[in-house]
C-alpha cells in the first residue's frame, strides 16, 4: 500500500505528467512546469511502490481562504480512497495555516459533499480566483461546480 506525503523537487516532472494527462482531457488546469518547481510545496502526493500515482495542492489564496487544485489519481489506482486522503491531507494543512474556508472548482461535486463542501454560487468566490481560468480548455464555458468548506463550522 501506498503513501502521502509532501512533494519534493525529484517529484515535479511525475507531477507534471499526471496533471498534463487530465488536463489534455479538459478535466484539470494545465500547469506549466516551471510553475510546479515554483509551487512545489504546496502539493501532496500518493506515493506507491516509488511511483507518483496521485497528487493534490492547496494553494493559499488570501488570509482566510486556500483552494484545493490539481486533484487527480492515475487511472489504475482510482476508486480506492486516494482523492479522499489527498484532500484530507490538504484540508489538515489548511487547519494547521490557521485558514477558515477552502474551495475546489470540480466536475465531481458529490465527491467534496462527501468529505463536508457544500455548493456554492461561483460568483461567492473572490474575482481573483478566476486567474488561472484563461489557462482552461473549457474556458469561457465552465461547467464547473463550485464546493466550499468552512474550517469553523467542523474541526477536521
Amino acid at each position: 500500500m501506498g503513501k502521502i506525503r509532501k512533494a519534493k523537487l525529484s517529484d515535479v516532472k511525475y507531477i507534471y505528467k499526471l496533471i498534463l494527462y487530465f488536463a489534455k482531457r479538459g478535466d484539470l488546469v494545465p500547469r506549466p512546469l516551471s510553475e510546479l518547481y515554483e509551487n512545489v510545496r504546496e502539493f501532496f502526493v500518493y506515493e506507491d511502490k516509488d511511483l507518483i500515482v496521485g497528487v493534490c495542492a492547496l494553494h493559499i489564496l488570501w488570509e482566510d481562504l486556500a483552494e484545493i487544485r490539481s486533484l487527480a489519481v492515475a487511472e489504475e489506482y482510482q476508486k480506492q480512497g486516494i482523492g479522499k486522503e489527498l484532500v484530507l491531507s490538504c484540508l489538515k494543512e489548511a487547519e494547521d495555516l490557521g485558514i477558515d474556508r477552502v474551495f475546489a472548482l470540480t466536475n465531481s461535486p458529490e465527491f467534496f459533499k462527501k468529505l463536508g463542501f457544500e455548493e456554492v454560487a461561483k460568483n461567492e468566490l473572490p474575482q481573483k480566483v478566476w486567474a488561472d481560468c484563461i489557462r482552461c480548455s473549457k474556458f469561457p464555458d465552465c461547467d464547473e461546480v463550485a464546493v466550499l468548506k468552512d474550517l469553523t463550522k467542523n474541526k477536521l
